[in-house]
């Protein structure tokens, strides 16, 4: 009878308190459960079973208390469609492992893509009498370049003492170490060799660390076993630092090197996409050689004609995309371009003002070349009754509020990637709105990404932080709808936004970069984390932005590449002896995340004007000829 009354007790206390009396009840929760009062934690989280972050308060607790099976099933089985179901199951598969339970680890594990729960469970199978699929599952865990985690140890071992390790897998792996660059993988490899296969590794190390050995022909006296892959390898180190030369020695000896045919095709067309990217005139004669030809040397051939400026060349290359790749955009730009360029004027504006009915960089710069209006296609999503609010009472949104509400941005924004995977893309339009609603811009815009929808511009360009904006702009003289491409492009304007890197903030500024522009400014240098501040942020941007302008004579699409890829590295970019047209330039840039950087910044800045409500600027504006550097 008591303990009934208690339970009616706590249910009738978990009912009658308001939304800011269980948000105060759960922060003291956790503070007892980090004291390590537990039993006082338990009585209070009891009273909490109606608030949406309980399951996450009792995870908080089952994930230190990896010993309570029966507790640990019942939140598997009462909240098996929240985030924390699988996040617990992870920690208590884990514990299951560490305290050699294999048969219990095998019932309750769920495939994932995990790479150390795999392990792990291959090592139960194994530990339980499947040795036969455990080894062989060993293989797929074996034949990487890197170290696998630590999890996956025993399972290997068990493979390296096993008549399943031959010597093909041995070298599998210290080739593919080496092509990581991981010498220290590839000695372990080498190790458990034989030692005839040791010696042969040793070359090949020796190569690695040391490609010039390639061109010493006492170096190849002996007709070694993997003398041509081992050739083929030091000529791919080689070409890193000395492409010249490379490609002189590889030239002379790969037709006498008994090197396999898949080998050799991979070095021709790392070859030819180098001296490509390298911008050498050799390299589309070379690309053309490749056969067959994958889609990095189908665009590389029509990026070296253009920058030999050979249009029949880049007439032929654009012929050999493939028709899914003659339909995008870049592609359809370059063959009116073309048309042009040959002498098909009627044609090729045909195609200009086809393409001007995109709205993309590419249609824009159709739309100038024909003096048409960019065509924006603004629609914004329509929502019909109340689908926010439904959306946002459901059980996986309520969590991510709550968390949002409580300053836990990470794991709300985790929580609401967990609750978008259930969605339809219809749904996902009405949650990119709720995210909008929220204010979590950059979440809305890839919300909305992940719907395929692209026609709400208010949302896909948000105009926050405009007075900051607006002032630094006009100090600097810029255009506020350029700085707002940058910031767009930068961390789709959120203000929180960190590089893996460390650059940070709206700009993506590296902290190192924040001090010397402080200094510059005569500002006091406050710590890396002011960054996250708009306005700090906003301020040594538009700072650093113009300065590259300056060094770059004033060429925003220099200076808009240099902010992404660094000012030395586009001053190598610049043409050797001749004027280069800004498009073709662009196109040709070495970096697939420049071009693409370079291209989206001044698409957003026209986009940005629209959504300020000027119409002031034009693509072609910013895309004068660039000098020979």
């Amino acid at each position: 009878m008591i303990l009934l009354c208690s339970l009616v007790l706590l249910s009738d206390m978990a009912t009658s308190k308001t939304i800011e009396q269980q948000r105060h009840d759960f922060l003291l929760a956790e503070s007892l459960l980090e004291q390590g009062y537990e039993i006082a934690f338990l009585d209070l989280s009891a009273t909490l079973v109606n608030y949406p972050l309980y399951p996450y308060l009792q995870y908080q607790w089952l994930r230190n208390n990896l010993a309570q099976t029966y507790k640990i099933l019942t939140f598997l089985s009462s909240y098996k469609d929240t985030r924390y179901a699988d996040l617990l199951r992870f920690k208590w598969l884990d514990y299951l492992a560490n305290h050699d339970r294999w048969s219990e680890f095998i019932l309750y594990y769920r495939a994932s893509n995990n790479t150390a729960l795999e392990c792990q469970f291959f090592w139960a199978q194994y530990k339980t009498g499947n040795q036969a699929l455990a080894l062989n599952a060993a293989k797929r865990f074996w034949a990487t370049g890197d170290f696998q985690p630590k999890e996956c140890d025993p399972l290997l071992a068990a493979l390296t003492l096993s008549p399943a390790l031959s010597p093909e897998l041995l070298w599998q792996r210290f080739e593919l170490a080496l092509n990581k660059d991981n010498t220290a993988l590839a000695a372990y490899v080498q190790r458990l060799m034989t030692k005839p296969d040791q010696n042969i590794a040793e070359i090949w190390l020796q190569v690695h660390n040391k490609p010039a050995l390639i061109a010493d022909s006492s170096f190849w006296s002996s007709n070694m076993m993997q003398q041509g892959r081992i050739f083929a390898h030091g000529v791919d180190r080689m070409a890193r630092s000395d492409l010249d030369l490379a490609i002189t020695i590889w030239d002379s000896r790969k037709h006498t090197a008994v090197i396999d045919e898949q080998t050799f095709q991979k070095l021709e067309r790392r070859l030819a996409l180098a001296l490509a990217r390298a911008r050498d005139i050799r390299a589309y004669d070379r690309l053309n050689q490749l056969v067959p030809a994958d889609a990095d040397v189908r665009e590389w051939k029509v990026r070296a004609a253009l920058l030999d400026q050979n249009w029949q060349h880049v007439a032929e290359a654009l012929a050999g995309l493939t028709p899914d790749e003659q339909k995008e955009p870049r592609w359809q730009y370059w063959q009116a371009r073309s048309l042009i360029e040959t002498g098909n004027a009627v044609k090729g504006q045909a195609a200009y003002n086809q393409l001007s009915e995109d709205r993309s960089f590419y249609g824009f710069m159709a739309a100038d070349v024909i003096h048409k209006p960019y065509r924006l296609a603004d629609k914004p999503v329509f929502l019909t009754g109340n689908e926010l609010e439904t959306l946002a009472g459901e059980t996986d949104f309520k969590v991510a509020q709550e968390l949002n509400f409580l300053n836990r941005q990470t794991e709300a924004q985790r929580q609401w990637w967990f609750a978008i995977k259930k969605l339809t893309k219809e749904r996902l339009m009405a949650a990119a709105k709720l995210a909008q609603q929220w204010h979590w811009h950059q979440v809305a815009i890839i919300t909305l990404v992940k719907a395929d929808y692209w026609d709400d511009l208010a949302l896909r360009f948000p105009v926050n932080y405009f007075n900051q904006v607006q002032s630094n702009a006009y100090r600097q003289s810029l255009d506020p709808a350029v700085v707002f491409g940058l910031i767009r492009q930068e961390s789709m304007l959120d203000k929180n936004a960190q590089s893996p890197a460390g650059a940070k903030g709206l700009m993506q500024i590296m902290p190192k970069t924040g001090q010397q522009i402080a200094r510059s400014l005569g500002d006091t240098w406050q710590a890396d984390n002011s960054l996250f501040n708009p306005a700090v942020n906003i301020k040594y941007g538009t700072f650093y932005y113009k300065q590259l302008l300056n060094r770059f004579d004033g060429h925003f699409v220099l200076a808009t590449a240099a902010y992404n890829a660094g000012p030395n590295r586009v001053s190598k970019w610049l043409p050797g002896n001749r004027t280069v047209p800004a498009d073709i330039w662009i196109e040709t840039i070495p970096f697939k995340e420049t071009r693409k950087y370079v291209a989206s910044v001044l698409f957003y800045s026209i986009i940005y004007q629209q959504r300020l409500q000027s119409n002031t600027l034009k693509i072609t504006k910013w895309l004068s000829e660039v000098r020979p550097g």
